[in-house]
């Protein structure tokens, strides 16, 4: 029997039993430096699992330079797939001596009869393998069902639902008896709510009668949820929107609400604490100190095992209420909602998770009259860098009368930019096109997007021009597991993130889609056919994944004293477990892929 660790992917997948037949079955083989393990074109006879040295996987279809597509170390595995199909694709040469256990192939043909699990893992794609991951991680002690699992329905109350010819004082009574907070006002046509305070304002401050029907004060603007959502996206609702309640809707008809007081009550995390501090901020010193307090919720939701997605939208509906804040807090009430504040870059597409750089910009209308205005941004861009948010080293800053003007001087830029087509034009419209408001008129907004779409959407010249950007950098899969020194790693954002941002920003352009956020972007493009779904799929895992060792990293160096700082974008292969080895391994192929695609879209090879 060979003694051989069994605890990681895919023989955890077995019972006992099973693992006791690998360890039974395998043996343990020796490799010399440069010797071939499995040739491109050999039936596969062994399934081989590292235990000590290098192995490199080789097309030899290609030149020496571009020929190195995978490296394999200690806990990884290969040699399944060419069983599977029969042949080996590709050659593993040992790059240095090597140990590896050998797995038969009968034994492991026999597994896969008997363990589905096991077999399934083979067939798996990226967005599969990265939700076993995630399970790994529950499994080793982090706790995230509270977050993970908790659905709308959960935690929603029955609606209280009046009549619309409901008087205001019958209403009153019917919340004092229930013990709630608010109402639904069934109008026949849709659903209006009315809370305590509505009620309270409307007899005292309004003076309204008494016997007046309850659904003139009712608000039919409401937030609404289903009931299979995740709580945490309702929670992400109330903070972007500043409620303290969404309506469960169903089949037309409300069947629920769920208070922003049971939702806290149930996750009672830190996540809430500082959710409320920012919303409870009565000025710019208490907006401060809430505003610090986002790498520790970060951290802890982090910890907790939630899904990086949920962890973005949380972060960019804090960041969006805690920048609209300073707004309000800085920029004289005359000017707040006669103008549009947006952010634009990672912060626009709400993945900005961390505070960098800032990108932000100024919308005025035509008839706009504000002779401070340059002083009052100027203020303003001071504001943000005592919250945390760093200047922007491109200078994309409403300081700089450049990023500032009204509808007009913008719609006049975009087609400066899209008439001169060189680098820093095509940069400067992708960074508008994620543009997001955030405090002030969105609709100033509205019309200079509108703008942009009208002026690049057909134009193919310029397409073409705008999406070889995401070509740029290579895909770092021949450098893969070959740099050893600590400062030294694959370049994540060059290699995977920027590629599948710009690469789907290009495509969300020429389908004119307004989202901002490239998950969504990818879901709109799948939705509208215009991407595959199990593609939109793997693209979306692919940038969590690579958001995620990024954000690791980010989070370690916060820990350092920022002499020692480095590239937080550079992340070390041989620091990372074996599944993620392997993730990250084929995330970087769905990104060749994804290029390889834009090229033939965009017509780039040309």
């Amino acid at each position: 029997m060979v003694d051989v660790d069994l605890s990681q992917s895919p023989f955890n997948l077995l019972d006992e039993q099973g693992r006791e037949r690998v360890r039974n079955g395998i043996d343990l083989a020796y490799f010399d430096q440069g010797e071939t393990l499995l040739d491109a074109g050999q039936p596969g006879e062994f399934v081989f699992l590292v235990y000590k040295g290098e192995v490199a996987e080789l097309d030899s279809s290609k030149q020496d330079s571009n020929a190195r597509i995978g490296h394999y170390t200690a806990g990884d595995l290969f040699g399944a797939i060419a069983i599977l199909n029969g042949t080996s694709r590709y050659r593993f040469k040992a790059e240095q001596e090597s140990l590896c256990y050998l797995l038969p192939k009968a034994l492991f043909q026999q597994l896969r009869d008997d363990y589905p699990a096991f077999a399934e893992f083979f067939q798996q794609r990226l967005a599969q393998k990265a939700r076993q991951l995630t399970e790994q991680r529950t499994q080793s002690g982090v706790h995230m069902a509270g977050f993970m699992l908790a659905r709308v329905e959960d935690c929603m109350r029955a609606p209280l639902l009046v009549a619309a010819d409901t008087s205001i004082a019958g209403a009153a009574h019917t919340l004092n008896d229930s013990h709630a907070d608010s109402l639904l006002v069934n109008a026949g046509q849709g659903f209006g709510m009315v809370t305590k305070t509505d009620l309270l304002n409307a007899l005292v401050i309004q003076e309204l009668p008494q016997q007046q029907p309850v659904v003139d004060i009712a608000n039919f603007t409401l937030i609404t949820a289903r009931r299979d959502q995740y709580l945490f996206e309702a929670l992400v609702a109330m903070t972007r929107h500043k409620v303290a309640r969404v309506v469960v809707i169903e089949n037309d008809a409300a069947v629920g609400v769920v208070e922003l007081t049971d939702v806290l009550s149930y996750f009672s995390s830190r996540s809430h604490v500082v959710s409320l501090q920012i919303e409870q901020a009565a000025s710019l010193e208490e907006l401060i100190d809430a505003s610090a307090r986002t790498p520790e919720l970060i951290q802890a939701l982090m910890a907790q095992g939630v899904k990086l997605r949920f962890v973005m939208s949380l972060l960019a509906a804090l960041n969006e209420r805690i920048i609209a804040k300073a707004w309000y807090f800085t920029i004289d009430t005359r000017q707040q909602d006669n103008s549009c504040l947006i952010v634009m870059g990672s912060e626009g597409r709400g993945e900005q998770i961390l505070k960098t750089d800032q990108d932000n910009g100024l919308i005025l209308p035509n008839d706009a009259h504000w002779p401070g205005c340059a002083q009052a941004m100027n203020e303003f861009t001071e504001v943000l860098i005592r919250l945390g948010y760093p200047p922007c080293p491109g200078n994309i800053m409403v300081s700089n009368p450049d990023w500032t003007g009204d509808t007009s001087r913008w719609r006049k830029r975009v087609a400066r930019w899209a008439d001169t087509r060189d680098g820093d034009s095509l940069m400067n419209l992708a960074i508008l096109l994620d543009a997001k408001a955030v405090a002030g008129d969105p609709r100033l907004l509205d019309e200079v997007k509108e703008g942009l779409f009208e002026r690049c959407a057909k134009d193919d010249l310029l397409l073409s021009h705008f999406a070889r950007a995401a070509l740029h950098f290579s895909t770092p899969l021949t450098l893969f597991g070959s740099l050893k020194k600590p400062q030294h790693g694959i370049d994540i954002k060059k290699g995977g993130i920027f590629p599948i941002v710009h690469g789907v920003r290009a495509l969300a352009l020429k389908e004119r889609i307004t989202a901002t956020s490239t998950l969504e972007r990818l879901d709109q493009l799948a939705a509208g056919g215009h991407l595959e779904e199990g593609a939109a799929e793997d693209l979306g895992e692919a940038l969590s994944l690579f958001t995620e060792l990024r954000l690791k990293q980010q989070l370690e160096r916060l820990k350092q004293p920022v002499a020692e700082k480095d590239d937080t974008n550079r992340v070390v292969v041989q620091q990372l477990s074996s599944l993620e080895r392997d993730l990250l391994r084929e995330a970087l192929h769905i990104v060749k892929e994804f290029k390889q695609r834009l090229s033939q879209r965009f017509h780039l090879e040309y």
